[in-house]
């Protein structure tokens, strides 16, 4: 069996210069949170353009992120989520389709996902979950996150030699080796990014690197350390489940 301490190595291994990044943790702990912004009246609901609706709408953001619902929702969620993170796997089984179905919906609440690298297996999850259209990142995302076990089991399941293997291969080749033997390739083959699609998603060192830069300047200038850590309206809340985080926005005005 692949121990863990030969999953990190390889994880650490994989990571470049110019891809480096200390790794963070996954966790559900509220550690530094704050207040949400509150309302004290319930904010109305908010119509969308004639023929649309809002949980239909997805956009890229200038800061690397991918949003869902009204741009000008006056309650704007954030999630800086890893896709290898099983809390985060845990509050989109939670939250999902009420989120998108309920808050969303209704004008009053945008949510955007900006991705965090915990550890290089984020990197090529990271490229595959956005080879094809903005549209659809987050249901490939949400998709990912129920599978995910997958991935640890064939990881484990591929053992110290091969891991090693990979480890030894040049950098431009480990995104794809891993993608393969973690199973990656082949989950999002069955949903539409193809073989030879992937092959170029997984080479773009540059969006490879973006990912990291992201992942550096939400660590050095928001203090994100863990996922998923959420932020309302521009405060940084925690990091929690949908059980905690539900509450905040209903206190915000989504009530």
């Amino acid at each position: 069996m692949l121990r863990k301490t030969a999953l990190r190595t390889l994880a650490l291994g994989m990571i470049a210069a110019p891809l480096a990044l200390g790794l963070a943790s996954c966790g559900k702990k509220e550690a530094g949170s704050t207040e949400a912004p509150k309302s004290e009246q319930a904010l109305p609901k908010v119509a969308p353009p004639a023929g649309k609706s809002w949980a239909e709408m997805v956009t890229k953001t200038p800061e690397g992120g991918y949003r869902i619902g009204n741009p000008d929702a006056p309650i704007k969620l954030v999630e800086y989520g890893a896709l290898s993170c099983s809390h985060c796997a845990e509050f989109a089984h939670e939250s999902y389709e009420k989120l998108r179905d309920d808050y969303v919906a209704s004008g009053r609440v945008s949510y955007e996902l900006r991705y965090f690298m915990l550890n290089a297996f984020d990197i090529p999850a990271s490229l595959l979950a956005t080879c094809g259209s903005t549209e659809a990142v987050l249901p490939l995302s949400e998709q990912f996150w129920a599978w995910q076990p997958n991935m640890f089991q064939n990881l484990q399941s591929a053992g110290d030699a091969r891991m090693k293997q990979i480890q030894d291969l040049p950098k431009d080749q480990q995104m794809l080796a891993i993608a393969e033997v973690g199973g990656m390739t082949e989950f999002f083959a069955s949903r539409g990014i193809s073989r030879d699609q992937a092959k170029v998603c997984l080479g773009d060192a540059a969006k490879a690197k973006a990912f990291a830069d992201q992942t550096q300047k939400a660590t050095s200038e928001l203090n994100i350390n863990g996922t998923p850590t959420f932020i309302i309206n521009g405060t940084t809340v925690g990091s929690m489940g949908w059980k905690e985080l539900e509450p905040k926005l209903q206190e915000a005005g989504a009530r």
